[in-house]
C-alpha cells in the first residue's frame, strides 16, 4: 500500500491534444525544482553489482503465504501480509523489503539516497529513491520471487490489541500480487481467502483502537486532470475500504518500531504536535463553506473518519485538513529519549518503518529495530546517521511539499483558465487588509481574492486571472 504517516496523493494528469499549456507547466516545475531524470552512472553501476552480491538470509519464512497489496501496476512492492487466527486473537505477519541488503553504507547509492530523501510523485510519474534495478526488482516483493525482508509477527488479542512483537530478517515468497480493486472485490463478494477476510477484521477493530486513542488518518484521495468539452476537469478517486485496513497494519508496525526504539534508547521517531487554535478555527471556517461543518464538541479525528468521500464536498474537506497535520518532523535520540515522542495525528509514539524502498528514513529504522529486537549492537554507520537524518528528511519533504503545492496551483488555474471573467459563490476563510482567502465549492477550488472581504462571509466573487504557466488564480469582489 502506499503510506507514510497517512496516504499520499499521486496527481497523475492526462492532457490530450490540442491542449499542451498544463503539461508544459508542469513540466516546467519539474526543471524549477531541479529534479533529477535519472540516476549518476556510479549509481547505476554500484546497483548492478549490489544486485549480483546480495545474499538472501538464513531464516526461511516461503512456507507463510504472503501477498502484496498496492495499486494497479506498482513495481515497488515495499510491504507484503499475512493473518491468520491465534485462539481467540490473531497473528500477523508483515514483511517490509530489505532494502539495506542491497545498500552499503556511505557508497554511491547511500550517498545518492541521502540527497533524495523519498520518491517523488511528480505530475507524468515518479522520481525514484533508489535505482529501478533495486525498487522495481531486486528488492521489491514480487510475485512469486525469492526475496529478503525484515518480517514483522506481531501477537494480536481479541480486541486486535498487540500483545507480542518478534522482528527477524528471513527469506520470503509472495504467492500473489494484488491490486486494492481487487482484493475489495474479493472481500465485498465473498470470495477472499481467509488471510484477506482477517485484514477487513484486524483493520476494522484497528480503527476502533485509534478511535479510542483519539487517532487521526487522513486518506486523501487520488487526482487526475482531464480536458473535456473544451475544459480542464479534476476527477478525483476516493480511497477504498481495504486501503484503511492496510494502512492499519502499517501504523501498527511503526508503533511497535517506535516502542522498541524508545525502550532500546536509540532511533529516529516521526513526530508532530498538536494543531494550533487557530489553525483548527481556519480549517473549522474552510469546511463549513464546503457544506461539510465540523461540531465544535467532536475530536477531529472523529470529524475526519465521518466525512462521506463519495462527494465532491466531503473529499475536498480531506485535502483541507492536510493543513491540521503540518509541523511533522523527524526527531533522533542516542541515550536519552526525547520529551515529546508523540506524533499528535497517530496519537502515540510513531517511526516510519514500512517503506524503505520510497523513504531514506525507514531503513535505519529497520536495522535499528532488528538489532534490538535481536540484542545486538546497532551498527555504528547508523548511530553516526541517525542525528543527520532529521535535516535530510525536512529538506526532502519540503522538496515533495513545493513540487505537490506548485502542481495543484497549476491544476486549479488549468481548471479555471477558460472561466475568466465569470462569477463564483464563495466563502471568505481568512482575510487582511486588501483580499484574504476564499473557498469555492464548484469547482472545489481555494483561492487569492482582492477586495474588502470579512471572515466568514459569503462573496459573490469575479475570476480575474487564471493563469497556467505560473499557477496564479485571483479572484476580485
Amino acid at each position: 500500500m502506499r503510506n507514510s504517516d497517512f496516504r499520499e496523493p499521486v496527481i497523475v494528469p492526462r492532457v490530450p491534444h490540442p491542449t499542451h499549456l498544463l503539461a508544459d507547466a508542469l513540466r516546467q516545475i519539474r526543471e524549477d525544482l531541479n529534479l533529477p531524470e535519472s540516476f549518476p552512472a556510479p549509481v547505476e553501476a554500484e546497483a548492478s553489482e549490489a544486485v549480483d552480491a546480495a545474499e538472501l538470509p538464513d531464516v526461511d519464512e516461503t512456507t507463510v503465504a504472503f501477498v502484496t497489496i498496492d495499486p494497479e501496476g506498482a513495481t515497488d512492492l515495499d510491504q507484503a501480509l499475512h493473518l491468520e487466527r491465534a485462539g481467540d486473537g490473531y497473528r500477523v505477519r508483515y514483511a517490509i523489503a530489505d532494502v539495506p541488503a542491497f545498500v552499503r553504507a556511505g557508497g554511491e547509492i547511500d550517498t545518492e539516497a541521502r540527497e533524495r530523501g523519498q520518491t517523488l510523485y511528480a505530475p507524468g510519474g515518479r522520481i525514484p529513491l533508489h535505482p529501478t534495478v533495486i525498487s522495481e526488482h531486486a528488492a521489491s516483493l514480487l510475485e512469486r520471487q525469492l526475496r529478503g525482508a525484515f518480517v514483522w509477527t506481531f501477537e494480536l488479542d481479541a480486541a486486535a490489541n498487540v500483545t507480542a512483537t518478534a522482528l527477524v530478517r528471513a527469506r520470503i515468497r509472495s504467492r500473489h500480487q494484488y491490486s486494492y480493486t481487487q482484493v475489495q472485490a474479493q472481500l465485498d463478494d465473498g470470495t477472499a481467502s481467509e488471510s484477506l477476510q482477517l485484514l477487513r477484521e484486524v483493520g476494522i477493530k484497528r480503527t476502533a483502537l485509534e478511535r479510542e486513542r483519539g487517532g487521526a488518518s487522513l486518506n486523501r484521495p487520488d487526482e487526475e486532470v482531464e480536458f473535456r468539452d473544451g475544459r480542464y476537469e479534476l476527477v478525483r478517486r476516493s480511497p477504498l475500504a481495504v486501503e484503511e485496513w492496510n494502512a492499519q497494519l502499517s501504523l501498527m508496525t511503526g508503533m511497535a518500531a517506535a516502542r522498541i526504539m524508545l525502550d532500546g534508547g536509540v532511533g529516529i521517531l516521526r513526530t508532530m504536535p498538536a494543531p494550533f487554535a487557530d489553525t483548527l478555527e481556519h480549517f473549522r471556517m474552510q469546511v463549513a463553506a464546503l457544506g461539510c461543518p465540523w461540531p465544535h464538541d467532536q475530536p477531529y479525528g472523529e470529524y475526519l473518519r465521518g466525512l462521506d468521500r463519495s462527494t465532491a464536498p466531503g473529499l475536498a474537506a480531506i485535502h483541507a485538513a492536510a493543513s491540521l497535520f503540518r509541523g511533522a518532523g523527524y526527531t533522533a535520540f542516542d541515550g536519552t529519549p526525547p520529551e515529546n515522542a508523540t506524533q499528535a495525528a497517530v496519537a502515540a509514539p510513531y517511526a516510519h518503518a514500512t517503506a524503505p524502498l520510497r523513504r531514506l528514513v525507514d531503513r535505519f529504522v529497520l536495522v535499528t529495530c532488528e538489532a534490538l529486537v535481536a540484542g545486538k549492537p546497532v551498527p555504528d554507520w547508523v548511530r553516526e546517521a541517525l542525528p543527520t537524518l532529521p535535516k535530510l528528511m525536512g529538506r526532502s519533504d519540503g522538496v515533495a511539499s513545493r513540487l505537490e503545492h506548485a502542481s495543484v496551483d497549476a491544476i486549479e488555474a488549468a481548471l479555471l483558465s477558460t472561466r475568466v471573467g465569470e462569477k463564483f459563490d464563495a466563502t471568505v476563510i481568512s482575510a487582511k487588509e486588501t483580499g484574504g482567502i476564499i473557498q469555492l465549492t464548484d469547482p472545489v477550488v481555494t483561492a487569492n481574492v482582492e477586495g474588502a472581504v470579512t471572515a466568514g462571509e459569503t462573496v459573490r466573487a469575479t475570476l480575474a486571472a487564471a493563469d497556467i504557466a505560473s499557477g496564479t488564480t485571483l479572484f476580485r469582489v
